[in-house]
């Protein structure tokens, strides 16, 4: 089983640091995002291997997961071994690419990864959002188990004022993860069958408040309509319009999830709050973090 990656956007609300750095080579720390991405990928049982639809403008994201036993033996040589383990560890990621060279919307840069999915069913990762605690795809793939290798989406609560910026699920409680079985409908560990899909309804016809998040467990089927579907929202292809129609055949359910599990890094206010957020949790960064916050004047 793979899991997709698209990453072939510009980046412009990071300009202009991105007319040089791919938005997905930012660091948190001292990690790109896109790694911390590749490898919550990884995490799940039967994953083998992350595709990064990249564009051919951005060959700085092949380059980075690339070996480089030059760079490392000159790393080693000068005694700096873990910095060597670091870029070893990245390199030797089962990443492979594919190429959007006509950005067309989310649905056509999945479907520009048909070829590397080997018609089997294949997860989504957005690549500007990841969990560090890597548990999000995993639980997914244990209610896509449990319901026949269903599609699954990840979803969180969001308040009814906040219900028209997002894709909303319809749909009805169908259970909750292992060791969730208390949860209320809304509540992390909830299990929904979905029903209906609706791109940022007004508060008043809101089937849920419920909302997409950036993971997908999707069956092989999508990418056939993603093959036939024609251009929706912004003129483009979009996932969620392939996903309604996947839902008149088959099956499809969500799993809540806490919002706060994940950190997001599409803006720059965000990624800077996942730098700093991030910091906080790692004892090798906390206290330098906190003593270089103390230097400045806020």
């Amino acid at each position: 089983m793979k899991a997709v990656i698209p990453a072939a956007g510009l980046g412009t609300r990071f300009l202009p640091a991105t007319k040089a750095v791919p938005k997905e080579l930012l660091p948190v720390l001292n990690k790109p995002v896109i790694q911390y991405v590749v490898e919550e990928a990884l995490e799940p049982a039967g994953v083998d291997g992350a595709v990064i639809v990249n564009s051919r403008e951005k060959p700085q994201i092949e380059h980075y997961f690339s070996a480089d036993p030059d760079f490392e033996a000159y790393l080693r040589d000068h005694g700096k071994d873990a910095e060597a383990d670091a870029v070893h560890a990245a390199g030797a990621l089962p990443v492979s690419f594919a190429y959007q060279d006509d950005p067309k919307g989310l649905g056509h840069a999945v479907l520009c990864a048909a070829g590397e999915t080997a018609g089997e069913p294949f997860f989504v990762l957005l690549g500007d959002y990841f969990v560090p605690g890597r548990r999000m795809c995993v639980h997914m793939a244990e209610v896509s188990r449990a319901h026949g290798g269903a599609s699954v989406i990840a979803v969180a609560p969001v308040p009814a004022d906040q219900v028209s910026r997002y894709g909303i699920i319809a749909g009805t409680r169908a259970g909750s993860l292992a060791g969730a079985e208390a949860a209320g409908d809304e509540e992390p560990g909830a299990v929904w069958k979905v029903t209906g899909l609706v791109e940022k309804p007004a508060p008043e016809d809101a089937p849920s408040h419920l909302f997409i998040v950036g993971r997908y467990l999707l069956s092989p089927r999508i990418m056939d309509l993603l093959a036939t579907q024609g251009p929706g929202k912004g003129g483009e292809i979009q996932l969620t319009d392939a996903m309604v129609r996947l839902l008149a055949e088959e099956e499809m359910y969500a799993v809540v999830v806490d919002p706060d599990e994940g950190c997001d890094t599409g803006t720059p206010a965000a990624w800077a709050a996942t730098n700093a957020r991030m910091a906080m949790r790692d004892p090798a960064f906390r206290q330098a973090f906190v003593e270089g916050l103390g230097t400045q004047k806020l």
